[in-house]
């Protein structure tokens, strides 16, 4: 199981009990950015001990595995979809995202391979640290950024309801396609779906994915 700060959080109701509230998506992602980031430094703070403790590198890199995987197909199946309907200029956005999610999860699964604790694993996890890095980057200055700004706060907070019930309900990645997902083609079935249930949506039924191959 997971270990991270509670995704839920209490405000006074009009009778004096707390209620539950969910953050809206954007501020889930940013709390998992966070918790990514603290995790990578803790395995920093194992790796300088000496001898190293390969039973605690495992407890914090196995979750931190899995979170990768889960967190990648929350947003593909939860925020980049509605990033592409709403977003300012999503389709770029949604694309490099694509693409930084298969590098991580090509990391991640290359340190799969290797025994846990060796060279060739930690750079298998620093590879995966960098792809992550880099991605959280890009989508905070990006798309995080310009959903914000253009979706309806309403709708972000629903999201944020279903972002949150896809973590909880998948601990692991147990049931998930943790494959690699091809970038064009994503965009391409997320446009299908948004133009079938919004058909004034995009530009003459079009998303202008093709306008970006190459790119």
């Amino acid at each position: 199981m997971l270990l991270r700060r509670p995704l839920w959080s209490g405000v006074a109701r009009s009778d004096g009990l707390p209620c539950p509230v969910v953050p809206d998506i954007t501020q889930l992602i940013l709390d998992d950015h966070a918790w990514f980031r603290q995790q990578f430094a803790d395995l920093d703070d194992l790796q300088a001990r000496d001898p190293l403790d390969v039973a605690a590198v495992q407890r914090v890199w196995e979750p931190l595995a899995a979170r990768l995987d889960v967190h990648a197909i929350a947003e593909e199946r939860i925020f980049y979809p509605q990033l592409l309907r709403f977003g300012e200029d999503p389709q770029e956005e949604t694309l490099d995202a694509i693409g930084d999610h298969n590098d991580i999860r090509d990391a991640v699964h290359d340190a799969a391979r290797h025994p846990l604790g060796t060279e060739a694993w930690w750079q298998a996890v620093g590879a995966a640290r960098q792809a992550n890095d880099e991605h959280m980057g890009e989508e905070e200055r990006e798309g995080l950024s310009d959903f914000r700004r253009h979706a309806p706060r309403g709708l972000r907070d629903a999201l944020g309801v279903q972002f949150a019930e896809f973590l909880k309900a998948h601990p692991s990645t147990a049931g998930l396609d943790v494959s690699d997902k091809d970038p064009e083609g994503y965009v391409r079935e997320a446009e299908r779906e948004i133009t079938s249930t919004d058909p004034d949506a995009g530009s003459g039924g079009s998303l202008g994915i093709g306008s970006l191959k190459g790119k």
